[in-house]
């Protein structure tokens, strides 16, 4: 035996060490033991230190793509990344930068490609550099106190912009300098903090300079004096800025508004910055939504992006628009298309996207002149993310619920799907995943709901398995057929159950009149959507129907807390993420008010229909029926639901006798990011669920 798997991890080396261009020489790449990869099993361990693909980008000529691997370091409790190639047409991945310590990640093409400009993480913050394929001629562009968070050089090479943090308002240590030990915050409107920090009166801004060999010249704040950020908070998505292709002009999304009104308005607006006269024009003024992510044709004369209709519903349809640059006449090119547009990519007239459609992603392709239908050019149980489009092919991203995200291409004449990347094959080469079905359930109101159901590997039918309801957060963001490093069906599979996971009402995917059902409803129909799924796959002999268990995070989260009390005995165990409990408090503690205004209908404290049933239906309301065990999850730094929350769940429980298990993360927000925070959720999520289920 001895022999047999010192033979195995050599083979297993050798494979690795193939795929990753030897970035480290050794299988200490991820710190795999051979038990962890030997075993067969996905485990909390090996789902850790599988290595991830990011910020995949196709060079000029349309034959290589650049792309980003990183990997976690569970001993430091951090990650790594290293800049890789691959050919489009013979799949073969080089790497770039060789690093086990550090961040080199968001690459981006030189005007020749033969290079690449990335951000790398230096001790003075994450800087731009740049360096050729063969990973010499490494050079350090910006050298900024504080570092970059992101940047594009312009298609001809010779001007960049990039975003940095920049004090506009006072706060406390201006006010009283003298007072430096003070902790205290001062504000006088709202937002005051958003999703995992307190705004300190500093915003991101963009700058645009001249790029030379001799350094950054004739550097604009384009955002100057503005206290609101570009790209907008939370997420800081460098995709909202983009580039005309002649260099001359940056269009951008912000959110140009303040305090009362930011915390309960959407409306976002799509900008153009004209480099050569500093003037900056509001493309999308009177619409009242979202409008984000910007793109320019190729003859730069018209741009498009997408946007949503109601101020105020973050879920609304992303509806893809293309506006004339000199006339400013708009056109809406997805009216009769009942799903979202994107990740936009313009190929001559035409405008390639990616649409959720029945709880996958796929790329469509739509006329700018708006006299065509949307084409559907993919298909599959898959989720794609368009990367490019070239002269032969497509360009994307690909994950399944069973496979973590590669770089494929698609044919762009017969559709054919072709691997250019294999990161992970060697380890999921000896790893044993389960089957992922597709299932249609019908409703308690007689609609039909897709439900993704994995079985455990080597699942046997004449064995009867504990089964999760899996209730998705969002609440409006699609269960689609993807990987996830955080809620991953395949690794709850692995640990013996049976997951059920519903496209329930709320969704996105399945039309706007499904996704927007939610909003007023919480405690209603797609509750009753969950039963209806947990109901259909107990029926089956291989499901036992005395061990199922519900979890779930954020609404997710919620979504466990109200079936605590209203699932008439069908479930023997809880765990709830960062969920919302007492919907008054969480109104009072949330950040971004339009969610709780849109979904709950209001305010508690005023008048009406929606919000009465919705404050009515509160969780909280019902502990007096809690009797089932249940683990609450946390972050402190979770200021979208506030960690509170949980607290007061967990008290409730507590009091009413019901065995509960509190576990708390000082350092996270409102997912689980750090490593050892990661492998410790895990730990303690599958110990719950054994200790009530196996």
């Amino acid at each position: 035996m001895k022999k047999l798997l010192t033979s195995f991890l050599a083979v297993t080396m050798g494979l690795l060490i193939t795929s990753c261009q030897q970035v480290d020489k050794s299988i200490k790449f991820n710190n795999l033991t051979k038990k962890e990869i030997a075993n067969g099993k996905l485990t909390p361990k090996v789902l850790l230190k599988l290595r991830r693909i990011s910020g995949s980008t196709v060079s000029p000529d349309g034959k290589l793509v650049a792309y980003s691997v990183s990997c976690q370091n569970v001993k430091n409790n951090s990650t790594y990344s290293n800049l890789f190639y691959a050919n489009i047409d013979d799949t073969l991945n080089t790497n770039i930068t060789s690093t086990n310590s550090g961040k080199n990640f968001s690459p981006q093409w030189n005007a020749d490609g033969d290079a690449v400009f990335f951000l790398s993480s230096t001790k003075k913050g994450n800087q731009v550099f740049r360096i050729s394929l063969n990973g010499e001629h490494k050079t350090q562009i910006t050298k900024f106190e504080g570092g970059v968070n992101s940047f594009s050089v312009s298609p001809k090479g010779d001007k960049i912009w990039y975003t940095k943090s920049v004090k506009v308002e006072a706060n406390k240590t201006d006010l009283y300098p003298s007072m430096e030990k003070s902790t205290a915050r001062i504000y006088d409107d709202l937002l005051i903090r958003h999703w995992d920090y307190w705004l300190d009166g500093s915003y991101q801004h963009v700058f645009v300079a001249d790029l030379t060999p001799k350094g950054l010249f004739d550097i604009t704040d384009i955002n100057e004096g503005e206290a609101w950020d570009t790209p907008m908070a939370p997420y800081f998505d460098a995709s909202s800025i983009t580039w005309n292709n002649s260099g001359s002009q940056i269009a951008y999304t912000s959110k140009k508004i303040k305090g009362k009104e930011y915390a309960t308005s959407t409306n976002s607006d799509i900008f153009v910055f004209d480099i050569a006269n500093k003037q900056t024009s509001n493309i999308s003024e009177g619409m009242l939504g979202y409008d984000q992510y910007p793109t320019f044709s190729g003859d730069d004369s018209h741009i498009a992006w997408w946007s949503m209709e109601r101020a105020g519903n973050e879920a609304d349809k992303r509806r893809l628009f293309v506006a004339n640059l000199k006339t400013n006449e708009k056109t809406y090119l997805t009216k009769d298309f009942d799903y979202n547009a994107e990740q936009l990519n313009w190929v001559g007239e035409d405008i390639y996207f990616i649409a959720p459609i029945e709880a996958t992603h796929q790329v469509c392709k739509v006329s700018s002149k708006g006299n065509s239908a949307v084409e559907i050019i993919s298909n599959g149980l898959h989720d794609l993310n368009l990367k490019g489009v070239t002269k032969d092919n497509i360009v994307v991203e690909k994950s399944t619920i069973d496979h973590p995200t590669e770089i494929y291409t698609l044919n762009r004449e017969n559709k054919a799907e072709t691997k250019i990347s294999s990161i992970n094959d060697d380890i999921f080469a000896h790893i044993k995943m389960g089957e992922v079905q597709k299932r249609w359930v019908k409703t308690s109101d007689g609609k039909n709901m897709l439900v993704w159901v994995t079985l455990p590997p080597n699942f046997d039918a004449s064995k009867k398995y504990p089964t999760l309801l899996f209730c998705e957060g969002g609440p409006q963001s699609v269960v689609s057929n993807g990987w996830s490093y955080r809620w991953n069906f395949e690794l709850m599979a692995s640990n013996g159950y049976i997951v059920v996971a519903p496209n329930r009402r709320g969704l996105p995917s399945f039309g706007q009149e499904w996704l927007d059902q939610i909003s007023g409803d919480y405690s209603g129909q797609n509750i009753q959507d969950y039963l209806s799924a947990i109901d259909d796959v107990a029926k089956e002999p291989w499901s036992d129907e005395t061990r199922l268990g519900a979890v779930g995070a954020s609404y997710g989260g919620y979504s466990v807390y109200y079936l605590a009390s209203h699932h008439n005995k069908r479930f023997k165990t809880f765990i709830s993420h960062c969920g919302m409990f007492n919907f008054e408090s969480f109104y009072g503690g949330t950040e971004e008010l339009w969610f709780p205004n849109n979904d709950l209908g209001g305010a508690y404290w005023e008048e009406g229909k929606t919000i009465k049933r919705s404050y009515d239906n509160s969780p909280n309301r019902f502990i007096s029926k809690w009797d089932t065990p249940i683990m609450i999850v946390t972050g402190m730094n979770d200021y979208r639901i506030p960690y509170t929350q949980s607290l007061e769940a967990y008290t409730a429980a507590r009091m009413k006798g019901v065995d509960a298990r509190l576990l708390v993360f000082e350092d996270e927000a409102h997912q689980v990011f750090k490593p050892q925070n990661a492998l410790v959720w895990h730990g303690e999520f599958f110990r719950w669920l054994d200790k009530y289920l196996k």
